[in-house]
């Protein structure tokens, strides 16, 4: 069984852009704390770990592909520093109209790398820091956690709430630890 955890990169990973601004260049990364570690953690707990984000910056021609892969090549360069990052990234380019199946939060990214990668979603996790992220995963099948939520009163369909991927991790290693050890098939 191929488990995995997906994760959002804005607000994740790194800071989230103030609303309708989007991450086009290298100035505009700021690191969250704790990203690489978290990814880590994952790895060493038998994860995939693959990124999935909406780049709707495409649509809008604030960047093109090229620029964007160029872009997440240095950001994995300078937050991995040379250690295992991200299994896979998965990216929708398309703008909010005409609807797609591939952006958040529709599922199409994490059935793709189910696909690609032979992962059960069923075992596997989505951390957002938004509800769009969150329904993503629960119709790809997967357990959810919604990062970042400073006020309690808020609502979220998540699974689980953290304030940070640090924290997200926290959860998830402890659920899977206290579940036992994934059984296989001889």
């Amino acid at each position: 069984m191929v488990r995995a955890v997906f994760l959002d990169r804005d607000g994740v990973i790194n800071r989230k852009m103030p609303e309708g601004r989007y991450v086009t260049s290298w100035a505009e990364v700021q690191f969250l704390p704790g990203g690489a570690e978290a990814v880590k953690r994952f790895h060493e707990a038998g994860f995939l770990v693959l990124l999935v984000s909406n780049q709707r910056a495409i649509a809008k021609g604030l960047v093109t592909r090229h620029g964007l892969e160029s872009l997440h090549r240095r950001m994995w360069q300078e937050l991995f520093r040379g250690e295992k990052g991200f299994d896979g990234v998965y990216y929708c380019p398309h703008d909010a109209d005409p609807p797609c199946g591939c952006r958040k939060p529709q599922p199409g990214m994490l059935l793709a790398a189910a696909q690609d990668r032979g992962i059960d979603l069923t075992a596997s996790w989505m951390v957002g820091d938004s509800e769009s992220d969150v329904e993503a995963g629960r119709r790809a099948g997967c357990r959810t956690i919604r990062i970042g939520l400073l006020d309690v009163r808020f609502s979220t369909s998540a699974d689980e709430v953290a304030g940070s991927l640090q924290e997200a991790a926290n959860i998830i290693l402890a659920m899977e630890s206290a579940a036992g050890p994934i059984p296989t098939c001889h």
